[in-house]
């Protein structure tokens, strides 16, 4: 009976290490929600340049705070016409805390 006790104890820590790690995978990608965020304005510079609209696809940095610590554009169509109106209102959002270095890639769509 001991033996048979010890298997099954030996056998359910693979399984309850499994489940503790799905868990902490799904409230990691849970806490990638926003708490606060704005909406870009469109820009001037863009109406300057003629564009009424675009797509931005951005990626954010998440601190352990919560705060996005930083923001790196990945592809801009029109190109550097709305950057920095994505930089700066993707700057100001804020997330759950959480592990340090937690990342999210966003399309931003502009329209006038």
């Amino acid at each position: 009976m001991q033996t048979q006790l010890s298997r099954i104890r030996f056998l359910a820590r693979p399984v309850a290490s499994a489940a503790l790690l799905a868990a902490a995978l799904c409230a990691r990608a849970g806490d990638l929600t926003p708490v606060s965020r704005i909406e870009p304005e469109f820009p001037r510079e863009a109406i300057s340049a003629g564009a009424d609209a675009g797509k931005v696809r951005a990626k954010m940095t998440i601190d352990a705070s919560g705060e996005v610590s930083r923001v790196e554009i990945i592809d801009a169509n029109p190109r550097r016409v709305f950057d920095r109106a994505v930089v700066k209102t993707l700057s100001q959002w804020k997330f759950s805390p959480g592990n340090d270095n937690r990342s999210m890639e966003i399309d931003v769509n502009f329209h006038r």
